[in-house]
C-alpha cells in the first residue's frame, strides 16, 4: 500500500463532498478552496482532507510519504474533453501558408487541412500510430491532464477510421489516465467522394458503425457541422445512426458559421457542443436550458487567428461552459491546458476561477466523468496536481510561460 500525506497546502481546490455536478452562471466565479489544508491518500484514493487545524494526526507513520506543500496548491488534474491526439504527422507547412495569408478554409480547399492528415495517416501503420500517440500522452500527463478524449477523423475510410479507433482502444488499455473515444468519421468529405457525399455518409453508417459497435471501439459520435463540411441535416442523420449503436453525440459546430447545429445537436442528446466561435441568440437560449456542455477551444482560435468563443456571454446566459485544447496537428498543435487556462483569461476575459472550473468540474461533465474526476472527495482516485510555490492561484494563468507543476498524482 502506498500512503501519502500532503500538509500545509496553501489552497486545496475543488475539495468537498457536496460540490455541484456542473457549474453555471455566478457559480463559475466561485472556486471551492480550503486554505492551509491537508490531504491524505492511500494508493491515490482520498481518505481524508481538511484544514490543518482539524488534522486528526497520524498514529502510524510507517511507509507514509510526507509532502510539505507550503505555498503550493493542490487541485484536480485538468480534463481535456476534445482532442485529436492520434495523428500521423505535423502540418507546419500549412502554418507557413497561413503566415502568407491563406485561411484555414482556403488551405482545406486545396487539399490541405483534414485531408492532408488523412493521407498521411492512411500511409502509417497501426503500431507506429500507437507508439507516437502513447509518447504524446506521457507529455500530456506531465502538463497536468488527468483524463482525455480522443477522436478519430483522420482516416476518412473504413480501414483508416477503424485503425484509429483500434489505436485509441489500445491507448485506453495502456494509459495511466482515463481515455474516452469518439468516432469522427464525419470530419470531412474525402476527395474520392466529393461528387457523391451521400455515398460517403452511407459508408459511415453502414460499413463503419456496425464494426465500431461489434468491437466496442467508441463512446461518442461526432460530426463537423460547418459550411463546406457537413450540413445540419447530415449531422442529424449521422447522429441518429450512431444512437442506434449507443453512441452519444459530441459535435464540432459553429466554428466559422451558424447553421442551426447547436439546437439540433442538443435535441439529439448531445453531451457537448464544441468550438462555438460563432453564436446567435437561439444557440444561447438552447444551451442555457440544457445540460449540454458548451466547450470552448481558445488554442484553436489563437493558432488560426479566428474569433474566440464568447465565454462570458455563455456564462451569463446560464450555459455549462468547459474548456479544452483541441490538440491536433493543423489548427491547435498544443496539448498544454495551462496555456488554455491563460488564453481563456487573457483573450476571453474569463476569471481564473471560472477557467479552472471549466477545466475541472465542467470538463469532467463534457466526457461524463463527473463521478470520478474534476473534484477532490472521499473515496475518489482522481488524478491530482501539486503546483510549485505560487503567490496566488491567479498566477497559474498570469505567468503563462512558466512551468507551474511540481508533481502529478495518478
Amino acid at each position: 500500500m502506498r500512503r501519502q500525506f500532503i500538509k500545509n497546502i496553501k489552497g486545496l481546490i475543488q475539495a468537498g463532498e457536496d460540490l455541484p455536478t456542473v457549474l453555471r452562471g455566478a457559480q463559475m466565479s466561485q472556486l471551492a478552496m480550503i486554505e492551509n489544508a491537508y490531504l491524505a491518500l492511500e494508493d491515490n484514493e482520498v481518505i481524508a482532507y481538511g484544514p490543518m487545524n482539524e488534522w486528526p494526526g497520524i498514529t502510524d507513520w510507517r511507509e507514509v510519504e510526507v509532502i510539505d506543500a507550503s505555498n503550493c496548491y493542490v487541485l484536480p488534474a485538468f480534463i481535456d474533453s476534445h482532442t485529436h491526439t492520434v495523428f500521423a504527422a505535423s502540418r507546419e507547412e500549412e502554418f507557413v501558408d497561413r503566415i502568407h495569408g491563406l485561411s484555414y478554409e482556403e488551405i482545406a480547399a486545396k487539399g490541405g487541412g483534414i485531408l492532408n492528415s488523412a493521407k498521411k495517416l492512411n500511409e502509417m501503420s497501426e503500431e507506429a500510430l500507437y507508439d507516437a500517440a502513447f509518447e504524446r500522452i506521457q507529455k500530456i500527463i506531465e502538463a497536468g491532464t488527468g483524463a482525455l478524449e480522443i477522436k478519430s477523423g483522420y482516416g476518412l475510410s473504413v480501414e483508416g477510421e477503424l485503425k484509429m479507433l483500434r489505436v485509441i482502444q489500445k491507448l485506453k488499455q495502456t494509459s495511466p489516465i482515463q481515455i474516452k473515444a469518439t468516432f469522427l468519421g464525419a470530419h470531412a468529405i474525402p476527395t474520392d467522394f466529393k461528387a457523391n457525399r451521400v455515398a460517403y455518409i452511407d459508408l459511415l453508417i453502414n460499413d463503419i458503425l456496425p464494426v465500431i459497435a461489434e468491437e466496442n471501439l467508441a463512446d461518442y459520435i461526432d460530426v463537423f457541422c460547418e459550411r463546406n463540411y457537413f450540413t445540419t441535416a447530415e449531422m442529424e442523420q449521422i447522429l441518429d445512426a450512431g444512437a442506434k449503436y449507443g453512441l452519444k453525440p459530441k459535435v464540432h459546430v459553429n466554428q466559422f458559421s451558424v447553421l442551426g447545429g447547436v439546437p439540433a445537436a442538443i435535441a439529439k442528446g448531445a453531451v457537448s457542443v464544441d468550438h462555438l466561435e460563432e453564436l446567435d441568440q437561439n444557440d444561447l437560449a438552447a444551451l442555457a436550458k440544457s445540460n449540454c456542455v458548451a466547450t470552448l477551444l481558445p488554442g484553436c482560435s489563437h493558432f488560426l487567428s479566428i474569433p474566440f468563443g464568447a465565454a462570458n456571454r455563455l456564462i451569463d446566459a446560464g450555459a455549462v461552459v468547459a474548456l479544452a485544447s483541441d490538440f491536433n496537428p493543423g489548427s491547435s498543435p498544443s496539448y498544454d491546458l495551462m496555456h488554455v487556462l491563460s488564453l481563456a483569461c487573457i483573450k476571453m476575459k474569463m476569471t481564473p476561477e471560472a477557467a479552472i472550473n471549466a477545466l475541472t468540474i465542467n470538463a469532467a461533465a463534457a466526457v461524463e466523468l463527473q463521478d470520478t474526476h474534476g473534484k477532490i472527495a472521499l473515496g475518489r482516485k482522481s488524478p491530482l496536481i501539486l503546483t510549485k510555490e505560487l503567490p496566488s492561484l491567479a498566477y497559474l494563468a498570469y505567468a503563462y510561460t512558466e512551468k507551474h507543476i511540481q508533481r502529478i498524482f495518478i
